[in-house]
C-alpha cells in the first residue's frame, strides 16, 4: 500500500518530530507486537509508549522484526512515579532501553508531575543529564500544569520539548496549551477522540458527511490543523490504517470553530494536579 506522509512538527532543540504517532496506552504486551506492526506497515513512524504501560517488550519486537531503518522511527517512552528522583530515573531510561532494545530514545517524558512528591524537578534535572550526554534526542513532560511548568523554568536549564496533555473537543486545555506556546513548547494529545465520547456529537457527524470521512478522521484532523501532535491508539488494523488517513482533506474555519464549541471540561482522565499515583 502507498502510505500516507505524515508531516512533521520541530521541536524546540530542531529535531523533526511525526506529527502523527501511534499510542499503545492499555495495549497487553502480548497483543502489542501485532499491533505496532500493523502500525508500522500503515506508515505511522512515530510510537508511543510508556514503563507503566508494561508493554515497552512488544514494542520492541515489533520495531526489530520491522526491518525499518532505526533513524526512520521516533520512539518515545515515559518515566513513572515510583521512579522520580535523580537516580531512580537514570535507572528507569536504562531499564526502558532494555525492554525496548534500543540503544536510545528520540523523545523521553516525566509521565506525571506527581505534586504530593514535588520530586519532579529533581527528576527534571536526571531527563537534562540523559540529554546533555546525548542518550535522548529530547525531552519533555507529560500532564504538567502551568505551574508546574514555571517552577522546572525557575530552576533554569532545558525547557520541555514537548508536553503530552489530554486533549479533545471535550477538554481543549487551553490554559495548558497557552503556556506551552509562550514557553515553545510543543502540544501532544493524548487520548485525542476522548475514548470515543465525542464520535457522535452532531456537529462532528455533520463534518464527516460533508467530507465523506468518519468522525474519528474529523477530530483528528481537528488537532492537525491546529499545530498539534497527536496519538490515537488502536488494535483494529483498519481503524489503526483509517487513523492514519487524515492528509487529503481539509476542515474549513467554520468546521474547527464547531469543533471548538464542543468544549465542556468533559476530562476523561485524573486532574494532574490532582494526581499522586
Amino acid at each position: 500500500m502507498n502510505a500516507p506522509t505524515v508531516p512533521t512538527l520541530t521541536l524546540n532543540n530542531g529535531i523533526e518530530m511525526p506529527q502523527l504517532g501511534y499510542g499503545v496506552f492499555q495495549v497487553p504486551d502480548a497483543e502489542t507486537t501485532a499491533a505496532v506492526a500493523a502500525a508500522l506497515d500503515a506508515g505511522y513512524r512515530s510510537i508511543d509508549t510508556a514503563a507503566i504501560y508494561g508493554n515497552e517488550a512488544g514494542v520492541g519486537r515489533a520495531i526489530a522484526e520491522s526491518g525499518i531503518p532505526r533513524d526512520e522511527l521516533f520512539v518515545t517512552s515515559k518515566v513513572w512515579i515510583s521512579d522520580h528522583g535523580y537516580d531512580a530515573a537514570l535507572r528507569a531510561y536504562d531499564a526502558s532501553l532494555e525492554r525496548l532494545g534500543l540503544d536510545h530514545l528520540d523523545l523521553y517524558l516525566i509521565h506525571w508531575p506527581t505534586p504530593a512528591l514535588a520530586t519532579y524537578p529533581e527528576t527534571w534535572r536526571a531527563l537534562e543529564s540523559l540529554y546533555a550526554d546525548g542518550r535522548v534526542r529530547a525531552i519533555g513532560v507529560s500532564n504538567f500544569e502551568p505551574e508546574h511548568l514555571a517552577r522546572i523554568a525557575s530552576e533554569g536549564g532545558v525547557v520541555p520539548a514537548v508536553n503530552q496533555v489530554e486533549v479533545h473537543p471535550a477538554l481543549q486545555n487551553r490554559a495548558v496549551a497557552e503556556a506551552n506556546a509562550q514557553r515553545g513548547i510543543l502540544t501532544e494529545a493524548w487520548s485525542p477522540l476522548a475514548q470515543g465520547a465525542v464520535l457522535s456529537d452532531r456537529s462532528v457527524v455533520e463534518i464527516a458527511e460533508r467530507h465523506e470521512r468518519t468522525p474519528a478522521q474529523i477530530v483528528l484532523r481537528w488537532h492537525l490543523q491546529q499545530g498539534r501532535i497527536v496519538i490515537p491508539k488502536s488494535v483494529t488494523p483498519a481503524r489503526i490504517a483509517e487513523n492514519l488517513d487524515v492528509f487529503g482533506f481539509e476542515l474549513t474555519d467554520d468546521e474547527l470553530a464547531a469543533v471548538d464549541r464542543l468544549e465542556r471540561d468533559g476530562r476523561t482522565g485524573p486532574h494532574p494536579a490532582a494526581f499522586n499515583g
